[in-house]
């Protein structure tokens, strides 16, 4: 007996189930919808003739399971997903990857469109609650690159590339990709480089004219036995500058507005305190002394004023123009 008799809500069901990464007996699925193996397999084709490419295996049970094609059907989102999709396409015009960002905002428009009211309040307030912070120093990383990088990662092939230091010319590199990582808002490519007979990882916005050889390589592995962003982390020079400011409100109610990720707080009288800032680059130190929520002097170190009057110029003029 067929307990979901709608053919549309069934279609649903079924295509919210084949969109899990496994692989589905069609007697487990006929018996999940409540009808017969038979009217599995006429919905796996009414799903097959508008676009999504199931698989069928082979043999005496059977299995279906949905895998790439030429063009991407449309997907079944959960609530949480649908949620995590939302922030995460809001936020990407920060990521440190050039060429996301118009298309992230076109598909975050399409996906609002049809969010029900309930998600459309949850991603909000989730969106008002995060604090984006800025992109880094210097230019991102083209998008286009870090798909074929991220490919040759995956095939262990080597690739060429152009690379450019500050201040020197451009030169090739011939490596075999190992990780894309990110560390500290940049991408990097661990890779060992052929030429140079040892390890080394490439920020990925200096790399361009990416190619990929096809020539295919066994796996290596990292010397030292650690992860990749252990690896990269410990072969970047040091960012510790840190700053000492003057917030002119009450310890306890700076405790109780400043977030911890700011720094350590050290009381100085009934209406003040000082904070001592975690340790950053000058550049993105200064966006993060910006975002504190009480009023306050910058103590030192010096070289962060600068910084501080550049923002300040810069939204004073957004704000003459708007």
């Amino acid at each position: 007996m067929e307990f979901m008799r709608d053919p549309s809500d069934r279609l649903l069901r079924l295509l919210s189930l084949l969109q899990t990464p496994r692989e589905w007996p069609g007697p487990e699925l006929a018996d999940r919808l409540g009808v017969t193996p038979r009217t599995i397999r006429r919905d796996v084709e009414r799903l097959r003739r508008l676009g999504y490419p199931v698989h069928a295996a082979q043999g005496n049970i059977g299995g279906y399971r949905l895998t790439s094609g030429t063009a991407m059907p449309p997907l079944l989102l959960d609530d949480d997903e649908a949620i995590a999709v939302a922030v995460g396409l809001g936020t990407a015009a920060t990521a440190a990857i050039d060429g996301v960002e118009e298309a992230s905002l076109r598909a975050l428009a399409k996906l609002e469109q049809v969010l029900p009211s309930r998600l459309r309040h949850r991603v909000t307030a989730l969106s008002e609650a995060a604090v984006v912070l800025p992109r880094p120093d210097g230019p991102a990383a083209q998008a286009a690159d870090l798909a074929s990088l991220a490919a040759a990662c995956a095939a262990r092939e080597k690739v060429r590339f152009a690379y450019a230091k500050p201040h020197s010319e451009p030169t090739r590199r011939l490596v075999e990709p190992h990780r894309l990582v990110v560390v500290e808002r940049l991408w990097y490519l661990v890779a060992y480089d052929e030429d140079r007979a040892a390890w080394r990882s490439f920020r990925a916005d200096r790399i361009s004219e990416v190619h990929r050889t096809g020539v295919r390589v066994p796996a290596r592995e990292l010397p030292g036995g650690v992860d990749t962003r252990t690896w990269v982390t410990r072969a970047m020079p040091p960012r510790d500058v840190r700053a000492r400011l003057l917030l002119h409100v009450p310890f306890d109610r700076a405790a109780s507005q400043v977030p911890a990720w700011q720094g350590t707080l050290e009381p100085v009288d009934d209406t003040s305190c000082l904070l001592h800032t975690a340790p950053d680059s000058p550049r993105y130190l200064a966006h993060r002394i910006t975002l504190l929520p009480v009023p306050y002097t910058l103590l030192d170190p010096p070289e962060l004023a600068a910084h501080l009057r550049t923002i300040a110029e810069q939204a004073a003029h957004a704000v003459r123009h708007h």
